[in-house]
């Protein structure tokens, strides 16, 4: 299992466009084979800044989401709303303390 981190900017007045568009979306995302968890973080200091969490069994099963009509649907609409590039990084989790 591995860890995917999206970080998200977005132009101030699309913060809202975009905070509906992932709720619509969450749950069927989250309910994509592999997919173990889906969390969405907001920068305490840049209202406009997001990052994404999301838990993969394989990274097969995030290139299948990646491939998927889901995903072409979900960043058709996000993609328009970054004030800059969004970046990512998949990391593997070495240790969780409860």
């Amino acid at each position: 299992m591995f860890v995917r981190i999206v970080k998200m900017a977005f132009t101030e007045e699309k913060v809202d466009e975009f905070l509906e568009n992932f709720e619509k979306a969450r749950h069927e995302i989250r309910n994509v084979k592999g997919n173990r968890l889906l969390e969405l973080y907001r920068d305490r200091q840049h209202n406009n800044v997001f990052f994404t969490y999301s838990y993969w069994e394989s990274e097969d099963d995030l290139e299948n989401y990646r491939k998927s009509e889901l995903f072409k649907e979900v960043w058709g609409k996000t993609k328009p709303l970054f004030s800059q590039k969004a970046e990512a990084w998949s990391v593997d989790k070495l240790i969780t303390m409860p």
